[in-house]
C-alpha cells in the first residue's frame, strides 16, 4: 500500500490499511473512493465517489466552524 501511495502521488491525506473491513463496516463504506466526515456530534456523512478540492475543503470548513 506504501508504494501505490508513492507511486500515484497520494501522499496529501492519511490511508489505513482495513484488509478485514471493519472500519468500512463502521463507516458504512461500499465503494471507492470513498470519504467519511464525523461531526462535534459523533453524526457521519459519507461521499462515495471522487470529491473536487473545492468541496472537500468546504466540509472541512463547516466542520471546523465551531
Amino acid at each position: 500500500m506504501a508504494r501505490f501511495v508513492l507511486d500515484f502521488e497520494l501522499g496529501g491525506f492519511e490511508h489505513i490499511s482495513d484488509p478485514g473491513g471493519q472500519v468500512w463496516s463502521v463507516f458504512g463504506v461500499t465503494a471507492q473512493p470513498s470519504y467519511a466526515f464525523v461531526n462535534d456530534s459523533g453524526e457521519i456523512t459519507r461521499q462515495v465517489g471522487a470529491l473536487p478540492d473545492e468541496d472537500f475543503l468546504a466540509i472541512i470548513e463547516e466542520l471546523t466552524q465551531n
